[in-house]
């Protein structure tokens, strides 16, 4: 997601696949200042991973977490157009019932809803 809460890229993993494991494939190539995930994006490799590339961790720790570390609250606040974007993706029926069963046709329908949406 963009600024503006714009799909900028998406990778479409299998049900029973941690979403972190295509974090890397995602900022291949990306700018950007600041990685705003929810609870299950904290670990140290990727926030080791994000700060290489010069950007800021807002991810607020796990209960778990044996050192918690700080986060900016008020950036955090931003991560709702995540949850947005995908509320108003699921307005289409084809996508929120996953009617298109290939991989190839489910990724051009949300790329076309994407597009829909931005030209809104």
């Amino acid at each position: 997601m963009d600024a503006l809460g714009n799909l900028v890229r998406f990778v479409l993993l299998p049900g029973q696949c941690h979403d972190i494991n295509s974090v890397d494939e995602l900022l291949a190539d990306l700018t950007y200042e600041a990685f705003l995930g929810d609870k299950a994006f904290d670990s140290t490799p990727l926030r080791e991973r994000i700060a290489a590339d010069g950007a800021t961790a807002v991810i607020p720790p796990r209960r778990g977490r044996n050192q918690p570390i700080e986060f900016d609250r008020e950036v955090y606040k931003w991560r709702h157009l995540v949850e947005n974007f995908f509320c108003r993706i699921k307005q289409f029926r084809r996508i929120a019932t996953r009617y298109e069963k290939t991989d190839t046709h489910f990724r051009s329908m949300i790329t076309l809803a994407a597009i829909f949406l931005w030209t809104q």
